[in-house]
């Protein structure tokens, strides 16, 4: 019998180690099923789950040019189709909100939409306004990093 890699064979337990279980496959053929792909839960210890001699259905997950064999049993059990979730979108401001509450500074500024009457006035305005914002944060930060690590060049004793 040629064993070919997706095949759902029979086979027996005959070892276990702490990384996996060696299953005899008859002929003697033995493949080793990884503690990965031993259930679709996790598995601390694979004596928990199996034992020498359990008799088990395996899937054939790959097959080595050196013969060996690799198994899966996880794959060979029947898997429950998954209904697809619905998940609800957030708005924008719930992201923003868990933004704003890791950082620890000032409140932003809230700007409002210029009227098109004055764009020309009040687009100045407003670049003024961020301009003067901008130079204030960034002074504040420069004033904030200089004792950490010496900050860029400051002040060394």
């Amino acid at each position: 019998m040629s064993i070919e890699v997706g095949a759902k064979l029979p086979g027996k337990v005959s070892g276990i180690t702490n990384f996996g279980a060696f299953i005899d496959l008859g002929e003697g053929k033995t493949g080793l099923v990884h503690i990965s792909e031993v259930s679709n839960g996790f598995v601390k210890d694979i004596h928990d789950v199996l034992s020498v001699g359990d008799e088990v259905t395996v899937k054939v997950t790959s097959v080595g040019d050196d013969g060996k064999i690799g198994l899966s049993i996880r794959k060979a059990q029947e898997q429950p189709v998954e209904q697809k979730r619905e998940f609800q979108r957030r708005d924008n401001h719930e992201y923003q909100g868990n933004r704003d509450r890791n950082q620890r500074s000032a409140p932003k500024k809230q700007f409002t939409r210029a009227q098109p009457a004055n764009s020309k006035q009040d687009f100045d305005s407003l670049m003024s306004s961020f301009l003067k914002d901008s130079d204030d944060r960034l002074s504040s930060l420069k004033r904030n990093t200089e004792g950490k690590r010496g900050g860029r060049g400051g002040r060394r004793n």
